[in-house]
Parts: C-alpha cells; structure tokens; sequence
C-alpha cells in the first residue's frame, strides 16, 4: 500500500499553541472553515505556515490566502473580528500572485493596538478545503510554546500529489467544498452563478429588516458584517437555514452572515441590491467600532461621578490622540532630529537661512509638521470612523495659504464669516481642533446622509461634511483656543512679573499639557515679541526646559524598557526632543503611558523652578539641548548666562531621567503581549 502524503505546516508566529475548538470564535473553533489550529502570539511577526502562492489578500489586511503546490488552501487569519480596525495594526508584506516560501514573511500585527482596541490577537491557520483534500490534520500538543517555523502540525493528504497537478483555487474547489459539505446537514446547495449569489442577498437583505434597517455593510474573508437599526427585526433562524449561508453570529455591534470563501461574490450582489452608500462603516455604530478601534473604552465601560467620568473623558481624548498620532510618529521624530541639525548649522553660521541648501532640507524637515493637520486628519478619521479623505480636506483647509497669512498679521486675523466675528489662529502642526473635527465628522457624516438623497450623496455629502466642520473649527473652536490661550498667558506674564522662579514653575509643569490642547500659541507671540523688541527671552528659556524633560522621560524609558519596539520609538523620540520637537515623546511614548507624562511633568516644573532662580536668558528662538548657541551672551560670550543653561538644563535631564526611571516607568505597563517582545 502507498503511503500517504504529508506536509507539515509550521507556526505562523511566537506564541502559544492552540486548539481550534479553543479559538473564541464559532466558525473556527467549530472547524466550519475547514481544519487547522490557532496560536495566541507573543510576537507580532507573521511567517507562512507553508510554500505556495498568495491567493487572497484581505482589503484590511488580517488575512491571507495562500495555495500549495499539492492543493492545499490555507487561510491565515490574523486576531479575532479584526475586520473592524480597517487595517490600522497590520501591515502586509504580500500581494496577491506572490510566490512565498515557508517561513518567509507575511505580515506584521502591531498587538498593542490590538489590546488597545479589546481584540484578542489570535493568529488562526485552517485548510479552507480540507474536507476534500485532507484525510487527517495531525496538530501537536497544545498549550505549549513555540517560535515562529516550528512545525505544529502535519496535513496528511487524501490523494498522494501528482507533480504537475492543476492547482486549485479558492474560489472554485473550495466554495464547492465548503458549501457541499454544508449541504450534508442542512441540504443545501451551492450558488453557483450570478443569478444565484443575486437571489442569496435579496433573501439576506429582507431577512435583515430589508434596506430601510441597514446602516452600512462590510465583510471579511468569511463574514457579511451589517450594522444594522435594530437587530431584533432581522430573522436568525430563516437566514441560517438559506442556501449558502453557513451560520449567523453577533458582536462588536455587528449582524454576522457567515458565508464562507464566496463572501466576495455575495457581498458584490448585496452591494448592487443597496448601493454603493452602504459600503462603509461611518454608518455603523461607532461606540462599538471606531471607538474600540482607536482604543477608547465602551460606553459599557465609563465610571459613575463626575470626577471618575472627567478622567474617563480625558484618558478617551488622549488615547484616540496617541493612536491617530502612532502612523506619523517615525516621521515626526526625524523631522525633530533634521529641524535640530539645521538649527546647529544655522547657529554656527555653517549654513544661512537664505541659501538654497538649507530651504531645501528645511522644507524636508518642516513639511511633516506644517501639513500635520492634513496628515491628522487622516489618520484620527480612520480610527473614530468618519471620513479619511474629507478630514484630509478639512486639515488642508485650515491651512490654507491665504488663512495662514491672514492669521499671521494682528490686522487681518479678526474677520467675519457671514457675520461671524472670527479670530484667525495657525492650525501648522496643532492636533486638539482636528481630532475635534474627526470626532465631529462621525456625527456630520450620519446627518447629512440621512436628509440627502442616494443618487446626490457622492457629491454633496463630502463637500458639506467638509464645510460644515471646518466652519465648526474656523469659527468656534479656533477662537475659542484663542480666547483661553490668551487668557493663560496673561496669567503667566502676571505670574512671571511677580517671580520668575514661580512662573518656572508653573509654566515648566504645565507648557507641554497647553501643547497638547493647542493652547500655547498664545505664549509664543510673548517669546517672538520679547526677541524682537528686547533682544532676549527669559520665557523662552523656560519653554525650553518643558522640551529637555519630555526628552529626559522618554530617554528612561528606552534605558529601562526591554521591550524592542518600543526602545527603538524611545531612543528616536529622545533625540527628536533634545533637538527641539517633542511630539513624538508626547504621543509616541509619555502620554500613552500617562505616568511618565506626569512625573515628566513635575520634573519640567523643577527645571522651570532653576531656570527662574539662575535668571536664564535666551537670545534667539531656539532651544533644547541643540539650541545651546542662543543661551550664549551677544557681546559677552561664553559666561554666566551659559552656564545658568548648563546647570538647568542638564540639571533638568538628570531630574527626569531619574524620575522616571525610578518611578515613571516599568514594562509591567506594557500589555501583556508585548512586554515579552525582545
């Protein structure tokens, strides 16, 4: 008797292994998808299980589909109901036609944000065709832990290959299967043609409560995924029981058809029976997406009393900021290192402000943070469920080069909008108004789709959805950071007349939480003005101490921290920092772990507190520990007031570093699957 044939599959990733009926998901952990095993990961790196061809790519990038040479159709499915983060924690390495070996690299999970968006990361391997193909799937012993390659499991074919053997694809074999083998215990068959699949939806589509109780469809590599108006219109048991349905499920404020491998071709006739308007998510229910997804906690989840529920706020504003500032942060940080290398130059006369090499490199190192609220509008859309490319839009509008011009002269910032008084502030590199608007836009999006038409919504709706919220933003929340910003540096200006050393204090511990909120532009014009009338800055050397500290905090955490990834974000924030840039400290690092954000914070108000006692001056807009030349003395040199920046600065770096070395942080902080990673 011939022996029969085997391929042995490996772990797709670091972890620990997993029996498929331990998988918190009923159509894997049921094998309804075919045979396989799961792996709960230590390490978001993600390996092909076997060699084959890249047959499926999902459109949000959790899955992929790959295809042997002896026929085997196997799925990699990356976490469990992924599909709602639209791609935001993975990044695929392969496209569909690809050619990969064994081992080779197909993806990178970021499991941080995962647990961030309360989503287990299971990594799940199933032969999607396995009933026909497979005489038996042998798994090893479960509950150990394995590195990526190792061989977890041996497929022992039902027919030794033939070399040369027509390949199948997951479109044909593997629908047929699936749903053949459906049909043995619900007697069912197969759409097989246009006809069909059109039938299939128009039955889904009514057994869901009909159009008018549809909110918006998408779908994954197995799954319709409706958000519907009230679930409790749609039909459970007739939708189960239909013809190439292979269950139905509900989570995370989904309706779940599951299909299986011809969800394609189901989810195109349901989408030519709705219109294209359904096709996203911006009308599902973004407290139970968009919200997880950007890791902010459920409504099921916020605290009783107000104090409980202010914290509750704040922590949501500042994690939905942290993530939709993640996808930018490496650029931010080189921009800060590139800004504070041209400042050095600058400084010692290397280069002058004039010469085309520098205006070259300075837009290199200055565009990040000027587009930024383009860019930011991007990136928060995506995570809070509106729409990326209107919010685009939006940043590009407050930035426009005839607002930002206006907005840089105190004769032509106050003008009227339809009869609107309204003070025009420069959004170049702020963050709070567009997160405002990308929250905002959400609610916006809904409205507007609600009173337009179908057939006029892929025009209008973005144009309006676009006015309306940089209206909002122009209008009311720019004057309104105005209107504070102006009163705080009053208050500090009083604060720093009375006693400098008091006014260091206060500003040293509070400057980068006004940064955050977008309200320090109402200090800087104090700095421009006290360097263009007075020739020197006492403030200003205190802005730059806030700058040295956050530097400091993140600077500990790359020395404590064990964690890879997170000591390379570190190391290139603390540099960012020290040459004048703090954003990628703030949210790369400090305000996602809020303790090291608050003892940087105490440890910058020390430093202010030197500063004020030393008098510091500075003498040019500049700072940081790259900013050394402004500290010097015009006329003087090298004196006193250098070696007052010596003291509080370097002073500052050791106060912070130690603080939160000691106190600050510790990779206990860090979740669970990541603070393994090495």
């Amino acid at each position: 008797m011939k022996k029969a044939a085997t391929r042995r599959l490996l772990a797709p990733v670091a972890g620990r292994v997993l029996a498929l009926a331990d998988v918190q998901d009923p159509v894997f952990a049921t094998a309804t998808m075919g045979p396989g095993f799961a792996i709960q990961p230590t390490d978001g790196r993600v390996v092909a299980p076997v060699s084959g061809r890249v047959t499926v790519v999902a459109a949000t990038k959790h899955a992929v589909g790959l295809v042997t040479a002896s026929g085997l159709e196997v799925l990699v499915h990356m976490g469990i109901d992924t599909v709602e983060l639209n791609g935001a924690p993975f990044v695929c390495h392969v496209q569909v036609g690809d050619t990969v070996q064994a081992g080779e690299v197909l993806a990178e999970m970021d499991l941080a944000a995962l647990q961030r968006a309360q989503k287990l990361a299971t990594v799940i391997v199933v032969v999607t065709n396995g009933q026909t193909v497979l005489d038996d799937l042998i798994v090893a012993a479960t509950d150990q832990m394995v590195t990526a390659k190792t061989a977890v499991a041996t497929a022992v074919l039902a027919v030794t290959p033939v070399p040369g053997a027509q390949v199948v694809t997951p479109t044909t074999a593997a629908s047929d299967a699936k749903l053949e083998s459906e049909s043995e215990s619900k007697s069912k068959s197969k759409p097989n043609s246009t006809s069909k699949y059109a039938a299939l939806a128009t039955a889904i589509v009514t057994n869901v409560g009909g159009p008018g109780n549809v909110n918006s469809v998408i779908h994954c590599i197995t799954r319709l995924r409706f958000y519907l108006k009230d679930e409790h219109r749609a039909q459970d048991a007739v939708i189960a029981n239909l013809d190439g349905v292979i269950d139905v499920a509900k989570a995370g404020g989904q309706y779940q058809v599951v299909i299986g491998p011809a969800v394609n071709e189901v989810y195109d006739a349901v989408m030519a029976q709705l219109g294209p308007a359904f096709a996203d998510t911006t009308a599902g229910t973004p407290t139970a997406t968009a919200t997880q997804a950007a890791g902010a906690p459920t409504e099921t989840d916020a605290p009783t009393g107000w104090l409980p529920r202010l914290r509750h706020g704040v922590s949501q504003v500042i994690g939905v900021m942290t993530a939709a500032m993640i996808p930018v942060i490496g650029i931010l940080a080189g921009s800060g290192i590139l800004k504070g290398i041209l400042a050095a130059l600058t400084g010692f006369h290397v280069l002058t402000v004039t010469s085309g090499t520098y205006m070259v490199l300075n837009a290199v190192a200055d565009a990040t943070f000027y587009f930024l609220p383009v860019v930011l509008g991007f990136t928060a859309a995506k995570k809070l469920g509106s729409d990326p490319i209107v919010l685009a839009i939006v940043g590009a509008i407050l930035i426009y080069p005839s607002l930002m011009t206006a907005a840089g002269h105190a004769t032509t910032a106050q003008i009227t909008f339809f009869g609107v008084p309204t003070h025009l502030m420069s959004y170049a590199a702020s963050v709070f108004p567009m997160i405002v608007a990308a929250w905002l836009g959400v609610s916006v999006e809904r409205g507007l789709k609600r009173v337009i038409p179908l057939y006029l919504r892929s025009v209008f709706v973005p144009i309006l959805e676009a006015l309306i919220l940089s209206v909002i933003v122009l209008v009311v929340i720019g004057p309104l950071i105005t209107m504070i910003s102006k009163g705080l540096a009053s208050g500090i200006l009083a604060i720093y007349n009375f006693s400098p050393a008091l006014s260091g204090l206060v500003i040293g511990g509070l400057y980068q939480t006004m940064v955050i909120f977008g309200l320090h532009w109402g200090i800087i014009p104090i700095v421009i003005n006290d360097i263009a009338t007075n020739g020197h800055s006492y403030l200003n050397a205190i802005l730059s101490i806030t700058m040295v500290a956050q530097g400091g905090a993140v600077l500990a955490v790359f020395l404590k921290s064990k964690n890879k990834p997170l000591k390379e974000i570190s190391l290139a924030a603390a540099i960012s920092a020290f040459c004048g840039v703090t954003e990628p400290a703030l949210y790369g690092v400090n305000l996602k772990y809020k303790r090291v954000f608050v003892v940087a914070s105490i440890a910058s108000g020390l430093g202010g507190l030197l500063t004020g006692l030393l008098h510091v001056n500075n003498y040019a807009l500049s700072g940081s520990l790259i900013g050394f030349p402004a500290f010097i003395t015009p006329g003087v040199g090298i004196g006193p007031n250098f070696y007052g920046y010596l003291i509080s600065h370097y002073g500052t770096l050791l106060i912070a570093t130690t603080l939160v070395y000691l106190f600050g942080f510790s990779d206990k902080m860090l979740p669970a699957t990541s603070a393994t990673a090495k």
